[in-house]
């Protein structure tokens, strides 16, 4: 398995795994998500791509693309409030369905976590949705930790 930063001419089959993540959180959030994967949303993976801020990880397998991450750099300048914060985002993050279970998402964080280093970044955050309990094992196992919670009172 291979994990590098995607080529263009991949966006396409990130673009039908970032198909998968949508309809996860449609499922799982439908009133908060909008069904289908329109031209708006296959589109915005090439201002992600061309935004140099950010990077899209993929992970290959036998040549094909089989994971992706959108890792996106953030700095916060300090506030009254807080300090300075300089870190990377894990901002999108799925592994195809038909190859979970098999060492993928681990050798992703392992590059993430690698490039961040080089990059002299200290800190990654990712969010996720409570719902998306696979997700929430897997970061776990993975070494991320609960340090702020979102919470909601449906009325």
């Amino acid at each position: 398995m291979e994990i590098r930063f995607a080529q263009e001419e991949e966006l396409d089959r990130v673009n039908e795994l970032r198909k998968q993540v949508n309809d996860l959180h449609v499922a799982g959030k439908p009133e908060v998500f909008k069904p289908g994967f329109c031209d708006e949303l296959r589109n915005y993976v090439h201002a992600i791509y061309n935004d140099p801020e950010q990077r899209i990880a993929v992970a290959a397998e036998k040549g094909a693309i089989c994971g992706f991450a959108v890792l996106h750099h953030i700095h916060k300048p300090e506030n009254p409030f807080m300090y300075e914060r300089d870190f990377l985002d894990i901002d999108e993050f799925c592994v195809d369905e038909a190859y979970r279970r098999q060492g993928v998402a681990s050798a992703m964080i392992r590059f993430i976590r690698d490039f961040a280093k080089e990059q002299g970044y200290h800190r990654i955050e990712l969010n996720m949705w409570e719902f998306n309990e696979g997700a929430l094992a897997f970061y776990e196992a993975a070494g991320f930790t609960t340090f702020r919670r979102y919470m909601e009172m449906m009325i």
